[in-house]
């Protein structure tokens, strides 16, 4: 997830700080910055709206183009 780590970095945010109140382990946050493990869902739109980013931008780094 490319756009996780990038936006978490560009908000000055630790990971400690973000799993906390997304209320998920540190160890999963990596795991999804990191392409280790996939999140469901449920915490994709959580990730969303706590960042306020769309699910795309969260995968991909890029927000969606329309052409």
């Amino acid at each position: 997830m490319m756009g996780l780590r990038e936006i978490r970095k560009q908000r000055n945010l630790n990971q400690q700080k973000v799993a906390i109140d997304l209320n998920i382990t540190r160890e999963a946050l990596s795991h999804y910055e990191n392409g280790r493990r996939e999140p469901s869902l449920a915490m994709l739109l959580r990730m969303s709206e706590y960042f306020n980013v769309s699910i795309n931008y969260l995968i991909t780094g890029k927000e969606f183009q329309k052409k």
